[in-house]
């Protein structure tokens, strides 16, 4: 992936940490899943009026065009009916996005796909279709979606005329000032636009006048033209010509335009966010009921440091509360918490305890099953202590710990057994270190410190380190 998409990646990650990332998706999102862009929407249109909608530029015109010949918009509600409310799939841009933590969308599309992807992920979503919407909030909502431009429920509503555009700032001036203040507190990720897509110039010069140069910085990717998409060399000349000019332009609205040679690169740089975002939560999965060469109190201790050091470096710790464990864990995480100013438990911690005093043995094994893929499936990492139990008065493997590894590893969470400490991690070092590349990306620095992990020393400083090293490492693979 290019530098300059990389650098995009951590800046982005970082407004979505501090919730300040935000979503501008035009019609090339939803265009995967079989909807129309606008050139598809008008073309019949385009046809009753003898023009060929590929010679056409100004879509807005032509729609206006249409309206005034016909004496109203009637067709062009229809048209919009008849091609949004197509049983269209969610795009896996669609789904990615709607795993992420951003809480703010802005969309100029007539269809509900967004909103029904942040649903299926269990996110309760507050939809903002007309004015009267943003006066109240849907209670303990999780994203709102912005409908700046209608949505297909309300038809003879769209904006999609001359006459809707140039009257926008009276009849829908809430859906201006509510842009306003998003653009001067969040950052913005400008998806699904083209340079010939009508909505782009009038969301552009609707920004200008609002913010002049007072605003953050912004970011767009923008697919690269191409000489394969025209029939002669003057047209692609004056085409990435164009381009050039406008990314330039750009600039005066605080919009740094990345260009991509494909649209996959899309999904690959919304993938890249996903990963990194999962690899800032740390699942520690660990039981143990004797400690072997560590003692019960330098095991505890070592715990605990470990724990507190992932939280000094900002990650999230996810814990079942594993026995002789979890204590350990909470305790680390909290003297980090409780030694700082102005930070909260809640961006350090997530703590599931298993559900007990299920008397039924069956109805208990798929229960805690299900219980550790939804807490597994949360982490991108997964470090691995001790691993051992008492039945019956006899210390053996924890089949939890097992269980957990195998659900991290087919649910593509990056694992590191600390081996050192014996037991089932001891087992698991030894099958990761025996085949590297069945668990992660080539690196050789990372395969040497997974290799110290499973190495003992009274130091305990030393393997916190190379923990977080590896951790560290595995934060900028892909």
């Amino acid at each position: 992936m290019k530098q300059e998409l990389l650098i995009f990646v951590n800046r982005y990650l970082k407004a979505i940490k501090d919730e300040n990332a935000a979503i501008f998706a035009g019609a090339g999102l939803s265009v995967g899943s079989g909807l129309v862009n606008w050139k598809g929407l008008l073309k019949d249109i385009a046809h009753e009026l003898q023009l060929n909608i590929d010679k056409e530029h100004d879509l807005i015109a032509l729609a206006q065009y249409y309206k005034n010949e016909r004496g109203g918009r009637a067709n062009i509600n229809s048209q919009l009916i008849d091609e949004f409310t197509k049983n269209a799939e969610a795009t896996d841009n669609h789904k990615i996005l709607a795993s992420l933590p951003i809480k703010t969308y802005w969309t100029t599309n007539y269809d509900n796909l967004i909103e029904k992807t942040l649903d299926s992920q269990g996110k309760t979503v507050d939809v903002k279709i007309c004015s009267q919407n943003l006066a109240t909030n849907k209670p303990r909502r999780d994203a709102v979606v912005y409908k700046m431009h209608g949505d297909i429920s309300l038809a003879h509503e769209a904006v999609i005329t001359k006459d809707d555009y140039e009257s926008y700032n009276e009849k829908r001036q809430v859906f201006t000032t509510a842009l306003q203040g998003d653009l001067i507190t969040k950052t913005f990720l400008f998806i699904g636009f083209s340079f010939d897509d009508p909505n782009l110039e009038y969301i552009l010069s609707r920004i200008r006048i609002l913010l002049g140069v007072d605003t953050r910085e912004h970011y767009c990717l923008l697919k690269k033209v191409v000489r394969e998409e025209f029939e002669t060399d003057e047209d692609y000349i004056h085409a990435k010509t164009r381009q050039g000019l406008k990314v330039n332009d750009l600039r005066r609205y605080r919009i740094q335009v990345l260009l991509i040679d494909d649209f996959k690169v899309i999904t690959n740089v919304l993938l890249l966010l996903q990963i990194k975002l999962k690899r800032n939560n740390i699942f520690i999965s660990g039981a143990a009921h004797e400690y072997d060469v560590w003692g019960q109190t330098k095991a505890e201790k070592f715990i605990l440091n470990l724990s507190r050091k992932l939280a000094e470096k900002d990650y999230k710790i996810i814990s079942g509360f594993g026995l002789g464990i979890g204590s350990s864990v909470i305790n680390g995480v909290l003297s980090h918490v409780y030694s700082s100013t102005k930070k909260h438990l809640d961006d350090f911690l997530v703590l599931k305890p298993f559900p007990q005093n299920i008397s039924d043995p069956i109805e208990r094994e798929r229960l805690w099953k299900r219980y550790r893929e939804d807490m597994v499936s949360d982490a991108g990492i997964a470090v691995f202590l001790f691993g051992n139990k008492l039945v019956n008065g006899t210390v053996i493997d924890s089949n939890g710990l097992i269980e957990e590894f195998n659900i991290a590893v087919s649910n593509g969470v990056k694992v590191i057994p600390i081996g050192c400490t014996g037991y089932v991690s001891k087992q698991l070092w030894e099958l990761v270190t025996s085949k590297f590349e069945d668990f992660y990306p080539h690196n050789e620095e990372l395969n040497d410190v997974i290799i110290s992990l499973g190495i003992y020393t009274e130091d305990e400083s030393l393997i916190i380190n190379n923990i977080i090293k590896a951790v560290n490492i595995l934060q900028n693979l892909t």
